[in-house]
């Protein structure tokens, strides 16, 4: 939508420190000069609207274009403060292209400007859930059956190696049972592409009600892909081991 747009953009702009005139998010529009950086989030950064598709060649030329403009050894010869800023931009810069040019980070960016935190998604962050005894993430109902029988195999593998046995028939079994979950884990981000219209659409017509339900469904989704690649971790670590 137009108007959200206008308003990231005033977000991330106000007066430039040498010339007095209007700025951008990285630089003044009518001197050039490099400003310090704004607390705004990558999205504005780059100039966009909360919007999960993207050109994502055109994002890349801009991320190049403005690599080059910020480099540091441009403002050598500058005040040190503009050095400073020059380098704080271009770790900005870094830090948004990284997140915006994947799309599963950058739908998780969005989810948390939303107000909305996943549960926890690494596997060092399910360690440290174990050891302090905090919540860890919660298994899908639909999966809860399939995971319960995951986990059977893998004790077993597991106590089948500790006696220097091999158990091929359990690994094949298990080598299935991670295809399987492949093959969900792909499925599911087929899935959330259609959500990424649904949002932008909701975001066009700032209709709140159909963001909230598709941000909802974005969630659980991957919330759900999440618990499905720790799975397939899990299975990888013990035919490894």
């Amino acid at each position: 939508m137009a108007t959200d747009t206008n308003t990231a953009m005033v977000a991330a702009a106000h007066s430039c420190w040498s010339c007095g005139e209007m700025r951008a998010a990285q630089f003044c529009k009518a001197c050039g000069k490099v400003q310090p950086p704004e607390p705004v989030d990558y999205f504005t950064f780059f100039g966009l609207p909360r919007k999960l598709i993207i050109d994502a060649s055109a994002i890349e030329r801009e991320f190049y274009a403005l690599s080059r403009k910020l480099h540091p050894d441009i403002y050598a010869g500058s005040k040190s403060q503009e050095q400073e800023w020059s380098l704080e931009q271009s770790s900005r810069l870094n830090d948004a292209y990284r997140i915006l040019k994947d799309p599963i980070r950058r739908t998780e960016y969005l989810l948390k400007l939303e107000g909305v935190e996943l549960e926890g998604q690494s596997k060092a962050a399910t360690e440290e859930a174990r050891k302090t005894g905090e919540k860890k993430q919660i298994v899908p109902p639909d999966l809860l059956e399939e995971v319960f029988e995951l986990n059977m195999q893998l004790e077993e593998l597991r106590a089948t190696k500790k006696l220097g046995e091999e158990g091929p028939a359990l690994i094949q079994e298990l080598q299935e049972h991670k295809g399987s979950l492949e093959k969900k884990f792909t499925t599911l981000f087929d899935e959330l592409k259609g959500y990424w219209d649904e949002w932008d659409a909701a975001q066009d017509s700032a209709n709140e009600d159909a963001k909230r339900k598709v941000r909802d469904r974005m969630v659980g989704l991957l919330n759900r892909r999440s618990y499905i690649r720790n799975l397939v971790r899990d299975v990888n670590e013990v035919l490894e081991n």
